[in-house]
């Protein structure tokens, strides 16, 4: 267990190392048993501030923060640009020394691409309080770590060998940005997972986390390929993680983005294509998913699903985030 992280950012998984992401799972782990069982752990930030900026709306990140922190002990207050003065043009230098001075912690989800991350960066340079990515254009790191600790549930400690394939879907209710399988190529490899990555032409990863990729992937002695079959990729894979994702990186607008995606309406989570994946295969999801668009009925619903553990394990590593880093 690290303990020397306190007063530590969390704005992308490639800020912390193998040891200290381990440290995360590890009280994450820990403090999901207490809760199970009924064990109160509120004294771990009693009295603690966090201040949640969201510049987009969220279910599961706002309430899982927000729970989190009044299981800790602290609470969470809730902002948006149009609710402060960021609305009107205040910088991230103002808000983040101001909010500093008030509270002990500070995360935001800004997905604008070219901006979100580069903004918490920015708040970072001038809050002496841990900023915490809920979310941002280039990586969603809390979703990610639950992910990665819903893998170890499901499949053990030791993924050596497994195959994971992280697989663009079609969904047409709203161009979605590339956080999550970015994060996902560049955090699974380092836990020994070998890494898939499928999607049609239009919907690239940003140059430098395809790179991350590559060297985790290198130095973790795995694979890290891209194809774009859904079929191919998801043949004998051990986790199937299917979501749709923008094409952000080439369209001018999000109505060019939606053309696009129209193109490859059979790229699907449905029965036939988990039958191609290995017997005791799970499939995975970030939620909100498109029902019977991005994935069938009877695969979100069915056995192979983890949708809904992956969306529990939030709590608990947001919660070991805060507490290794806010005490």
């Amino acid at each position: 267990m690290q303990s020397q992280l306190f007063g530590r950012d969390f704005i992308t998984t490639e800020d912390w190392t193998l040891d200290e992401l381990e440290s995360a799972l590890e009280l994450a782990g820990d403090l999901k048993r207490q809760w199970i069982t009924g064990t109160y752990h509120d004294h771990l930030l009693r009295a603690k501030t966090l201040y949640m900026l969201f510049f987009e709306e969220s279910t599961r990140t706002r309430n899982s923060f927000e729970a989190g922190m009044t299981q800790l002990g602290g609470h969470a207050h809730w902002l948006t640009p149009k609710a402060t003065q960021i609305g009107h043009g205040e910088s991230a230098k103002d808000t983040a020394m101001v909010l500093a001075r008030y509270g002990h912690g500070i995360s935001v989800r800004d997905c604008r691409t070219g901006v979100g991350q580069k903004y918490q960066y920015e708040l970072a340079k001038w809050a002496n309080i841990p900023i915490f990515s809920m979310q941002d254009d280039v990586d969603h790191p809390c979703q990610t770590m639950a992910d990665i600790m819903t893998i170890r549930e499901k499949f053990g400690a030791d993924l050596r060998g497994r195959k994971f394939v992280i697989s663009w879907t079609y969904a047409p209710q709203y161009v979605r940005p590339l956080s999550v399988p970015q994060g996902l190529i560049m955090l699974m490899p380092r836990f020994g997972l070998d890494v898939t990555l499928a999607h049609p032409k239009g919907f690239e990863m940003m140059p430098h986390t395809l790179e991350a990729a590559r060297k985790h992937a290198d130095e973790a002695g795995v694979k890290f390929e891209i194809v774009d079959d859904m079929d191919e990729a998801v043949k004998d894979a051990d986790i199937v993680y299917a979501k749709s994702w923008g094409p952000l990186l080439v369209a001018k607008s999000d109505e060019e983005g939606a053309e696009i995606g129209k193109k490859y309406t059979d790229w699907i989570s449905d029965e036939r294509r988990m039958a191609l994946a290995a017997d005791d295969a799970i499939w995975m999801h970030p939620l909100p998913a498109d029902r019977n668009v991005e994935v069938a009925d009877a695969v979100i619903d069915g056995p192979q699903s983890v949708a809904y553990d992956e969306a529990e394990n939030r709590l608990h590593v947001q919660k070991a985030v805060m507490a290794l880093t806010m005490r």
